[in-house]
């Protein structure tokens, strides 16, 4: 039985958030938070929280034995990219892209 959850709309890049969720996928829950915790990356303190909830959905089934879990799926999905015009030389315009992504932590029993 999986358990999910889902951060929509998250300030990160999906490729940068996309190689934090390589280090976590396949790994046991309790390596998984120390790898996130220590991680220096702006989007491993993001994929925690996501991984936390994603426990915390499994303690609430009461289906699930917690000390069990690994994660079976860590993803960043592309979403939406709010564009802004910067100023450059000779009086053109350049666009920057600040982009935002949704981050899903699929949960399951070994």
């Amino acid at each position: 039985m999986e358990v999910r959850a889902k951060a929509k709309y998250v300030k990160i890049s999906h490729r940068k958030a996309g190689l934090i969720a390589d280090l976590i996928r396949g790994k046991d829950v309790n390596q998984a938070i120390d790898i996130l915790k220590y991680n220096p990356r702006n989007g491993a303190r993001l994929f925690l929280k996501v991984l936390k909830s994603a426990i915390a959905n499994a303690e609430q089934k009461k289906i699930i034995d917690i000390d069990n879990l690994y994660v079976k799926k860590a993803y960043a999905e592309q979403s939406f990219a709010l564009k802004r015009v910067m100023p450059k030389a000779m009086g053109r315009a350049d666009i920057i892209k600040k982009r935002y992504s949704h981050l899903v932590v699929v949960l399951d029993e070994k």
